[in-house]
């Protein structure tokens, strides 16, 4: 089963719109402000950008698909917050802190976010050696849930489920989000990208030019027989 923001390939949402023209300057004023106070948490040390993307996805069904977009980073952010300690329900109920907070220090400090925010946080790591080379014929596990941590966090869609597809890419070795976003270890493992024919996952209803490119996790692939 998979949770409701797992709407990708779905039918009845509709036609996706490419030249809808929203750009992020014309958005309204808070929107800045609720993707700048996200990146300020970040600084704090005390999530993940996996833990953020799963307690977005832990929002209840009815506020997930009530919120707008940038609703969803302040409902996920505020649990996070609460769930670690950085703030208490009533603190964030009342918006004003009980005291100063222990890790406060690791606030982010004016003169340090543009650097920070220029080398980016990289999650490229060293791993065991690629199991698939690019040209490679591979299918994608049929369970996409986490299989290691019940109701987890994954980057495996449920409409690729059990597709077979080719290896275009090989990205080296990076964090493993079904582990990290649960505070298990990072896990790293080769990354690929992974192309498939829109008739691969959608039948023969699909326009046979079309195609879908993902980036999958080695463990998510076997090779195709």
């Amino acid at each position: 089963m998979s949770r409701i923001h797992d709407m990708g390939g779905r039918l009845g949402t509709g036609p996706v719109d490419p030249q809808d023209g929203y750009a992020f300057g014309e958005a309204k004023d808070w929107h800045k402000r609720a993707l700048a106070l996200n990146v300020a948490c970040g600084f704090l040390g005390q999530w993940n950008i996996d833990a953020s993307r799963h307690a977005r996805e832990l929002l209840d069904p009815k506020d997930y698909m009530s919120f707008s977009y940038y609703e969803k980073w302040m409902g996920g952010l505020a649990d996070l917050m609460v769930e670690h300690g950085v703030v208490t329900g009533e603190e964030l109920a009342s918006g004003q802190a009980a005291g100063v907070s222990p890790i406060a220090e690791k606030a982010a400090k004016p003169e340090m976010v543009e650097a920070v925010l220029m080398n980016g946080s990289p999650y490229t790591r060293e791993a065991d050696a690629p199991k698939f080379t690019v040209g490679t014929k591979v299918k994608t596990r049929r369970i996409t849930r986490n299989v290691a941590v019940p109701d987890g966090h994954t980057r495996l869609p449920a409409y690729a489920a059990g597709a077979v597809g080719e290896v275009v890419l090989q990205h080296g070795a990076h964090v493993f989000p079904d582990s990290n976003a649960h505070f298990k270890g990072e896990a790293a493992e080769p990354l690929y990208a992974v192309q498939f024919s829109a008739q691969e996952l959608w039948g023969g209803e699909a326009d046979p030019r079309d195609e879908v490119v993902l980036d999958l996790w080695q463990s998510y692939l076997e090779p195709a027989q």
